[in-house]
């Protein structure tokens, strides 16, 4: 496992001569109900590249804590960042890491918020035109596994700190699972951008905290983690 952090320059050269392939994991510190810990998407995306990378060689970044949360950011415990904001963090560690000698850039969010991605996507979409030579992957686990995760859990419509999430929390960390909170479902009115979003979801949790398992949690973690490695393989060895 090269974990970015705990390697020296040289060791750095060394794996450079192995792979041309870096992962920048994104979290947030965000509220996922009265039952999970703030770092939720943080601890979920970073543990599932955990078992990746020791199946898979390839230069796995330090965590970024913070991202861009819409619907959630006047509760309690979320601290939000700009999309402008994630935009130029992102691009320049790409464009640091490219000057390196890296070249296969994957930016993989633990956050499937919609600005959050967008975020990155355009960053993404900016460097390809300017950098030569490199390969650029920028995906949410929940966007490309939609209905194999929803295939895991009983629950309809199941998202924010519902079942899926909090599966994969007992899984990986089941001391942080605090009890279960309520199952809820956002009542904003579509397609209006209201202030208060606490009015319309107070408890800011999307689903059925109740239904939760560690298997359904383990099922999930080693779907996207064995899902990674397949996005590496494919964009180690394919000419975009």
């Amino acid at each position: 496992m090269i974990l970015l952090e705990k390697i020296t320059m040289d060791e750095f050269k060394k794996y450079l001569k192995k792979t041309k392939t870096i992962v920048f994991p994104f979290g947030t510190i965000e509220e996922h109900g009265s039952h999970l810990p703030l770092f939720t998407d943080s601890l979920i995306i970073q543990e599932s590249l955990y078992i990746a990378a020791k199946k898979k060689k390839f230069f796995l970044a330090p965590i970024i804590h913070y991202g861009v949360c819409t619907t959630t950011k006047e509760h309690p415990g979320t601290i939000s960042i700009r999309p402008e904001t994630l935009r130029l963090l992102s691009a320049d560690l790409v464009i640091e890491s490219y000057k390196k000698g890296l070249r296969n850039f994957l930016l993989i969010s633990g956050h499937g918020g919609s600005l959050h991605m967008s975020a990155l996507k355009e960053t993404a979409e900016s460097l390809i035109n300017h950098l030569e030579n490199v390969k650029i992957a920028v995906f949410s686990p929940y966007d490309i596994l939609y209905k194999e995760l929803s295939a895991i859990v009983e629950t309809p419509n199941d998202s924010h700190a519902g079942e899926l999430e909090t599966s994969m929390v007992l899984y990986l960390t089941p001391e942080l699972v605090k009890g279960r909170a309520a199952a809820e479902y956002p009542q904003i009115p579509k397609p209006f951008i209201v202030k208060d979003k606490i009015k319309y979801w107070r408890g800011g949790v999307w689903g059925d905290p109740s239904k939760a398992t560690i298997k359904k949690g383990e099922r999930a973690i080693k779907l996207i983690a064995d899902t990674i490695i397949s996005v590496i393989d494919e964009i180690e060895k394919t000419s975009f």
